[in-house]
């Protein structure tokens, strides 16, 4: 793919590209437990992590550098994608966020 093709991926790509390729590190499954204050299996967590970015609206994507972040105010959930390899490095309370701003 040349790099202005690979310019013009829509947001809507990457939400498909990421639901067919997330990945997760084992490190990432007790980070997520801890900053969502959850308890989840690491199932539990895979399903989550695939409901939200499912429910998310393609326009709450938002790709700075090698990162995408996905914006679900519903769930008061942000998520942190690596954009070139679909793996997920956290997830934020949206709440939390704005408080240390």
């Amino acid at each position: 793919m040349s790099a202005s093709k690979h310019q013009q991926v829509s947001m809507s790509s990457y939400k498909e590209e990421i639901l067919a390729k997330i990945c997760y590190t084992e490190l990432v499954y007790r980070r997520i437990n801890k900053k969502l204050n959850l308890a989840l299996s690491t199932n539990e967590i895979e399903a989550l992590m695939l409901r939200v970015i499912e429910e998310t609206d393609e326009s709450e994507f938002q790709k700075k550098g090698k990162n995408i972040y996905i914006m679900n105010k519903d769930r008061n959930i942000r998520l942190t994608i690596n954009s070139f390899t679909n793996r997920i490095i956290t997830a934020d309370q949206l709440d939390k966020l704005k408080s240390k701003h």
